[in-house]
């Protein structure tokens, strides 16, 4: 078992969401996300099933589930507000609107870029396929909705568009054509989310003032709570640390 004690974060929000928030009163939290314990071993991935992919590197490509930098520093931690009532408010009254602007995931490199990402139910996923050889983009999600869609190498880069119906944290996404190739999004009915950097930043912007649970989600170390308070206008920082123990750290 493992201990998920801390957190912080950092993404940009979206400015097109009708909020009915005056920059005055609105509220960041912020932070990092970081891992107390023996850094797992990342195998290199093998490629060799598709030489096309083995030639996009000049270096061996490791596995992205467990990336800690200096200082303890835990990339890709999913940062959310999971319950809020004020926030449920402005849900049911309509305050929040998804964007017609999309979320990008590009394959590049036999790789899905980013490899944990936020979106809102409804906004445009652009799915684009930047290589010369075949990839699928297999997304599982539990409450139904799911696309498996074959997306062929072309001279030129292309682009199909996707949308998620339900919430869901998180959905897993992964190409049935190359094994090592994952990604994960987090689906909201809000814009309040971040993904942690390589130094394990997060931060949420334009916050309401009121009572906020936020989790912070891991794929491999799990997830973790707390519950904040924004003043109008007021930052908030809170940190998250996640351990777990070293026999159970190691990556195949």
């Amino acid at each position: 078992m493992f201990n998920c004690l801390r957190i912080r974060f950092s993404v940009p929000l979206i400015s097109s969401l009708l909020l009915a928030v005056s920059f005055s009163e609105a509220g960041i939290v912020s932070g990092t996300a970081t891992f107390d314990g023996t850094v797992p071993t990342m195998k290199a991935i093998k490629m060799d099933s598709d030489p096309y992919c083995a030639l996009q590197h000049t270096q061996s490509l490791f596995k992205e589930t467990v990336i800690v930098g200096e200082n303890g520093s835990l990339k890709n931690v999913f940062v959310y507000v999971k319950s809020s009532e004020e926030l449920d408010a402005m849900i049911e009254n309509g305050e929040i609107t998804a964007p017609t602007a999309p979320v990008v995931m590009d394959q590049k490199g036999c790789h899905y870029e980013p490899h944990v990402f936020g979106i809102m139910v409804g906004q445009p996923l652009e799915i684009r396929n930047s290589d010369q050889t075949l990839h699928n983009v297999h997304a599982m999600p539990k409450q139904g909705g799911a696309f498996n869609i074959g997306m062929p190498g072309k001279p030129e880069p292309w682009s199909i568009n996707k949308a998620f119906k339900v919430k869901e944290i998180m959905v897993p996404i992964k190409c049935d054509v190359h094994s090592w190739m994952s990604s994960f999004a987090g689906v909201l009915d809000h814009p309040f989310y971040s993904v942690t950097d390589a130094q394990g930043k997060f931060e949420i912007k334009d916050l309401p003032p009121g009572d906020y649970v936020i989790e912070a989600w891991h794929e491999k170390l799990g997830t973790s709570e707390q519950t904040v308070t924004v003043a109008d206008g007021a930052p908030v920082a809170i940190s998250f640390v996640f351990t777990k123990p070293a026999a159970e750290a190691s990556e195949a």
